[in-house]
């Protein structure tokens, strides 16, 4: 389980960055789901896993039988997340019953909900020259990335041949999917894709995540501010009471107990990091991580370590972060920049690049 631990440990890292404590510094009464109450501060503090990583949250509220209530109810969103529509594992999931449909000329029906992210994510896939691509699942699974990445079982593990890759390769490619709408009475969309093509939506399920659990937090009473943080992605909602802004650690590469740098924010930020130092195994002293290149059905080789990208919005930012990850600095400040959003490079040779924008936010230590 070494791979998981470490993710553990990074996950409770960026947390206690954002938060400015940690648990021994806090004087707190354990709540009855687990949590931590601590009543000086008016915090709800909870650790658990969801979407195959660490979920800590932290909520500032009135009280702690509200703070409980909003916990429990931003697990359960993302428990409904993940087994109602992301997961390619769970038979309840719309898109496992996409990728169940994919050879069938009468393609899948979809919800406009799923319709509109799969959109944005063929869009992204355009604008990013393919660096970014949810029909990987033929790939990763040939890598076996879900056994060693997200469960952290590497024994038995071996990179696949170059045959092996390729024949994964072929059943790729977000231009072969093709989304329609059916206009009727009402309107209906439609994906179609070929036979063996498998979607992935690992690259912004997280994202996904954290947008929905910004409106969750707009529609609750009772809860002032919070930072929840799932895995290498972070939202920041509302604000402090004492005013001070949020505080968010960007990982070192090179040194993952400590960190590059810190983001000082405002209000909703969604934060979402992607690095080769989050997840890998070894193999005859090669190291293989977990992003993988479309355009060679392995490991991503762009000179960069980590990326970290500063959005409004937590999908988009998650899917660009793999895409600028993947495109190196010059493409990908261009393509976050069309977006919208700010990004920070911390390259092999530590050297740090960010757009202009980002520099606002960050503060080197």
């Amino acid at each position: 389980m070494k791979l998981f631990l470490r993710s553990v440990l990074l996950g409770i890292t960026m947390l206690f960055c954002c938060m400015g404590c940690g648990r021994e510094e806090m004087h707190s009464e354990e709540g009855a789901s687990g949590g931590q109450w601590n009543p000086s501060e008016g915090t709800w503090q909870y650790t658990d896993t969801a979407m195959g990583t660490v979920i800590t949250e932290t909520l500032y509220a009135g009280g702690q039988k509200s703070a409980q209530e909003i916990g429990g109810r931003v697990s359960a969103l993302l428990e409904q997340l993940e087994q109602e529509s992301l997961s390619w594992r769970t038979e309840t999931s719309e898109v496992y019953r996409i990728n169940a449909a994919a050879g069938d000329g009468e393609g899948c029906p979809v919800s406009d909900e799923m319709a509109g992210l799969l959109q944005e994510c063929l869009e992204l896939s355009g604008k990013s020259e393919g660096a970014f691509d949810i029909t990987i699942g033929a790939l990763t699974r040939v890598w076996n990335i879900d056994k060693w990445a997200r469960e952290g079982e590497t024994e038995g593990f071996r990179p696949p041949s170059p045959e092996e890759r390729e024949s994964a390769l072929e059943k790729c490619g977000s231009g072969r999917v093709r989304l329609e709408w059916v206009t009727g009475d009402g309107s209906q969309a439609r994906i179609y894709l070929p036979e063996g093509m498998q979607l992935d939506l690992g690259a912004v399920g997280k994202g996904v995540a954290l947008s929905r659990l910004a409106q969750l937090l707009e529609e609750q009473q009772g809860v002032d501010g919070a930072v929840i943080s799932l895995g290498g992605s972070i939202l920041t909602w509302g604000s402090k009471p004492d005013g001070s802004q949020w505080k968010v650690g960007i990982i070192d590469p090179a040194d993952t107990s400590s960190q590059v740098g810190i983001l000082s924010l405002e209000g909703q930020w969604c934060v979402s990091t992607s690095g080769d130092y989050e997840r890998y195994v070894e193999f005859d002293g090669v190291r293989y991580h977990h992003i993988l290149d479309p355009a060679t059905g392995a490991p991503g080789e762009s000179g960069v370590r980590g990326v970290t990208i500063l959005s409004k919005e937590g999908m988009m930012g998650d899917g660009l972060s793999t895409a600028c990850f993947l495109l190196g600095p010059q493409k990908g400040m261009e393509l976050a920049s069309a977006y919208g959003a700010e990004v920070l490079f911390v390259m092999e040779d530590g050297e740090i690049m960010m757009s202009e924008g980002m520099e606002k936010y960050f503060r080197e230590i």
